[in-house]
């Protein structure tokens, strides 16, 4: 990883490169969820036990979206709710 982002440093101003490299950690992500895919396909328990697996999943995202939204809820009314209240006495 250290090797990488030295690369990347030095690299950094060779804006071709880079679009050619975007593109190649693109299909590199699309043929990694690829094999995943067939992974999961061939794996007999995980296809016998999917509806639980899925129900699962659901749950648990539900879940963690449900608590990220109710805590930048939170921190929005805490941080810049406030400063907007503040900010508009100052203008008037």
């Amino acid at each position: 990883m250290l090797a990488g982002i030295v690369a990347g440093y030095l690299l950094s101003s060779r804006r071709k490169l880079l679009k050619i490299n975007d593109k190649l950690i693109t299909w590199a992500i699309y043929g990694l969820l690829f094999l995943l895919g067939i992974s999961v396909g061939v794996n007999k328990t995980i296809i016998q036990n999917l509806d639980k697996i899925g129900l699962q999943s659901a749950i648990i995202t539900t879940g963690a979206v449900t608590g990220s939204v109710l805590v930048l809820w939170a921190l929005y009314h805490l941080f810049f709710k406030a400063e907007q209240t503040k900010g508009a006495g100052d203008e008037e």
